[in-house]
């Protein structure tokens, strides 16, 4: 299995690939923290194709192409699993012969046919939670996953809708999830959005990613997605979310105690 129960499973990355700089510069970083930190089961993402836009104007990504080249060579460089989204069933099969993670964004949680065809492959898959549901419908979307025999299931808790342009976290939400039998993990960027409340972009509130990160793993989680981004201001996508790079140095350590603390 991919997920080490032992070990902090840290989805990190940008939140759009843009450039193989980029994820370079983004992978130094965490490989050092993996090397500092033995207790890290680092996987690194980033997308290809933002289809999940509040604009037609909006960047959408490198594209499936280009943004396969640049998993392959973060995989050869630094030996880091990878994880991308997939929006379309005939994506499954051509990303899983590159990446290890295929994640089924939170407003295609419940397309059946695009879970069917990520089953089929031999890639974990992530399924993140729609901001629809509530944890205990969540059990449906896993039992599909299972019926199917995907190879690895994790699940993702991303927020809940909580009136108009804003996500709310509820932390019983891991310990109903749990009882799915399969890894839960809190995303810690995207629960901080504030969607579609910039200017045909979504806002978010970037300063609580570290407090809802902390407690989601207090609460029973047992893994950290997070966005990260040298220049957050300056990403393509979620600019509004996105971790300064330079702060997770402060932010690791503090997760990997949390996590320790629940395994005693």
């Amino acid at each position: 299995m991919l997920y080490q129960s032992d070990k902090l499973l840290l989805i990190a990355g940008p939140c759009s690939l843009e450039s193989i700089d980029l994820c370079r510069e983004v992978a130094d970083t965490l490989a050092k923290l993996e090397q500092e930190y033995p207790a890290l089961n680092i996987v690194f993402k980033g997308s290809f194709d933002k289809a999940n836009r509040t604009s037609i104007k909006s960047n959408r990504g490198t594209g499936i192409d280009e943004g396969l080249a640049i998993f392959q060579k973060i995989k050869e460089e630094y030996s880091f699993p990878t994880l991308t989204d997939i929006h379309l069933p005939d994506q499954a099969g051509i990303v899983s012969e590159v990446v290890d993670v295929l994640q089924i964004p939170a407003f295609l949680c419940r397309q059946t046919d695009l879970i069917i065809a990520a089953s089929e492959t031999d890639s974990v898959v992530n399924v993140k939670k729609g901001q629809f549901l509530s944890p205990q419908e969540m059990s449906h979307v896993i039992h599909k996953l299972e019926s199917l025999e995907a190879k690895e299931i994790w699940q993702t808790e991303r927020g809940s809708s909580f009136g108009y342009q804003n996500l709310v976290v509820d932390m019983r939400s891991f310990g109903i999830m749990n009882k799915n039998g399969h890894p839960t993990i809190i995303d810690a960027t995207h629960s901080v959005q504030l969607p579609g409340a910039g200017s045909g972009t979504s806002s978010g509130q970037r300063e609580f990613v570290p407090s809802l990160a902390r407690s989601a793993l207090a609460a029973g989680a047992n893994g950290v997605f997070l966005e990260t981004h040298p220049n957050p201001d300056n990403a393509i996508s979620d600019a509004a979310t996105q971790l300064p790079l330079h702060e997770l140095a402060k932010l690791i350590p503090q997760l990997i105690a949390i996590k320790m603390a629940t395994l005693s």
